[in-house]
């Protein structure tokens, strides 16, 4: 299972997430997303669980709960949208129009 944590501390480290989350069972992986260009916690990460049962009586103890002097938000993450960042064509101009 996927999880969503935010409202985290930027002073949270993966280590404080993850020892949160083993106290319901076997953690995967733990991952707090920083910011590209100064390395700081954006303040939200995911933690993957295997076993659904356990990450759902993490969520479920977890959400809402104090964390480094912060109040978190724990929930099941959602499938990431397939949004296309690239945008979508629009624009163009510019320059002049031949017409022949």
């Amino acid at each position: 299972m996927n999880i969503f944590v935010a409202k985290l501390s930027y002073n949270t480290s993966e280590d404080q997430v993850r020892s949160a989350f083993e106290s319901f069972g076997q953690v995967d992986s733990v991952k707090i997303i920083t910011d590209k260009f100064d390395g700081r916690s954006k303040g939200y990460g995911f933690v993957e669980m295997p076993d659904d049962s356990e990450g759902q009586a993490a969520i479920d103890d977890l959400n809402d709960s104090e964390m480094d002097g912060r109040q978190i938000v724990v929930k099941k993450a959602r499938p990431r949208e397939d949004n296309n960042r690239r945008g979508g064509g629009g624009g163009g101009g510019g320059g002049f129009n031949r017409r022949y």
